[in-house]
This record gives C-alpha cells, sequence and structure tokens, in this order.
C-alpha cells in the first residue's frame, strides 16, 4: 500500500520543490538532490510525515476532540473543504481571522451574528429594509459567512490544525503554537518545518498531491472517529471500572461472612496466658 502511495504522489509531482534560490535551509534533511535549479523533495520522507500525521490524527480524534483543515491558497480549497465536510470537522479555505484560537470568544460571537444575519435573509427582513441599509447588511453577510462557514459549528478549541502550505499559514500556526494546539502541516522547500509538529514535506503547489495527501489524512479522522464510538462499555452498558469495583466489594463481603478458624485462633492464644 505504501508503495502504491509513494507512486501516486511521484505521479502528482510531489517531489517537485522550489527553485534553489527560494529554499530554506532547515529544509535540507526533508531535500533528496537537485536537479537543475530546482530542488527534489525525498519522496521517503513525506510517506514518513505522512504515517506520523495520521496516528496523530488518530489518537486526537478517538480522544473526542475536533480537527481544523485549513488551505487559503487556490489550489488547497476545494481538496480541505472536502475533506471537512467528508468527516464532520471544521475547515478555512477563505481567510484566517487573527484570534480564531487566542481571541475565540470574539469570534463565536461573530458566529451568532452569522446565524442572525441568515435568518434575516430568511425571513425577508433585510428586504424590508432601506435599499442602502440592506446592501450593507447583505455585504456583510457575504464576508462574515465567507471567513466563518467552516468553523460556524467549532464550540471549543480544536485538537489539531492541519495546514497547507506552512509559509502561507503561518498566522493560523502561530496562534496554535501559544495554545498548545498540536499542528501538521504540508510544507514545501521554501517552508520552516519548525513552524509545525509533524512536517509532511511535499509540493504544495500541486492539486493532485494536496488532494492524495488531504485524503490520507482524512481517512485517519475517519478512523478516528469509529473508535472514539466504541465507548469502553461490558455487555449491560457498564463501564469497566465501575463492575470491577462491584466484584472487588462482593469478595470482601464474602471474606467477612465466611467462618474460619482464623477467628478462634486469636482467642485461644490470648487465653493461654491467663490460665
Amino acid at each position: 500500500m505504501a508503495n502504491d502511495l509513494a507512486r501516486n504522489l511521484i505521479t502528482a509531482g510531489v517531489h517537485f520543490g522550489h527553485t534553489v534560490s527560494r529554499w530554506n535551509p532547515k529544509m535540507k534533511p526533508y531535500v533528496y538532490a537537485r536537479r537543475g535549479m530546482v530542488h527534489i523533495i525525498n519522496v521517503r520522507e513525506t510517506l514518513k510525515g505522512i504515517i506520523l500525521a495520521k496516528k496523530l490524527l488518530k489518537d486526537i480524534v478517538s480522544s473526542g476532540k475536533d480537527v481544523v483543515f485549513v488551505g487559503t491558497k487556490r489550489q488547497a480549497q476545494k481538496a480541505v473543504k472536502t475533506a471537512a465536510e467528508t468527516t464532520g470537522m471544521h475547515y478555512v479555505t477563505s481567510r484566517w481571522l487573527g484570534g480564531t484560537l487566542t481571541n475565540f470568544r470574539t469570534i463565536h460571537s461573530r458566529i451568532q451574528r452569522l446565524d442572525e444575519l441568515e435568518a434575516m435573509a430568511a425571513d425577508g427582513s433585510i428586504e424590508s429594509e432601506s435599499k442602502k441599509r440592506a446592501s450593507t447588511l447583505k455585504r456583510e453577510l457575504r464576508k462574515v459567512k465567507s471567513n466563518l462557514e467552516g468553523i460556524r459549528k467549532m464550540n471549543q478549541i480544536p485538537g489539531i490544525i492541519v495546514v497547507v502550505d506552512a509559509r502561507r499559514e503561518h498566522l493560523a500556526l502561530r496562534e496554535a503554537k501559544k495554545m498548545e494546539v498540536p499542528t501538521i502541516g504540508i510544507i514545501d522547500t521554501d517552508s520552516n518545518p519548525d513552524t509545525v509538529d509533524i512536517a509532511i514535506p511535499g509540493n504544495d503547489d500541486s492539486v493532485k498531491a494536496i488532494d492524495i495527501i488531504i485524503n490520507e489524512l482524512a481517512s485517519a479522522v475517519a478512523e478516528g472517529k469509529t473508535m472514539h464510538r466504541v465507548a469502553p462499555r461490558d455487555e449491560d452498558g457498564h463501564k469497566p471500572r465501575i463492575r470491577r469495583r462491584s466484584l472487588a466489594r462482593a469478595g470482601e463481603s464474602e471474606t467477612e461472612v465466611a467462618p474460619g478458624p482464623a477467628k478462634t485462633a486469636p482467642a485461644a492464644s490470648q487465653s493461654a496466658p491467663q490460665a
């Protein structure tokens, strides 16, 4: 399976990096060779990053936490949105608003404003306003919906963030680091791998390469959600921890009720000195 994935990634051009003049020296461990004026990314490192990222996603999603896919560049918008909607997670494809994580309360209030504007548009309240006022409300609705549509159901700080092009999404990564949220990033040879917790080196300008990698990560998210649904309960619907305690108490009660010579021995030993 890894061979098929590597073959598909190479066919998609995931190994083509940026020109030599644009590279970040910290990407040296992920560069395989140099062809002309272009760096070639080591596909083995790409596969390694995907495997580590999938394992981390499974662990975090299975614990009940959410994922936010971030890809505001044109080449990544479709793949990011599709992956998020398929797995029931959140996404940002238009613009990362400053404070999305560090000032979550304010962002949540803007989501409530979005709900209000949509309700006004549905019942015709906007059309009943003056022409200028209606135009202003419609413009606000389009803007807020474009920025917050993908995270409107996010009620708490996510458990992990996945970004496409770590250099472009530096604001999201900076906030995630401040809030101690782990990050996964598809990074090209012009990016800094230190800005993400798990780096997936690859061509972040190739639509096919992005699509393949994001689909792999989405499959891990879906598997993690399946693992989360399996609650650790016994046949009667009780948690094993509670059942173990009840068994322990039953064992203790049986020990107290059962008669034995051990109780009479101390009495005999105490009566001996009195004689």
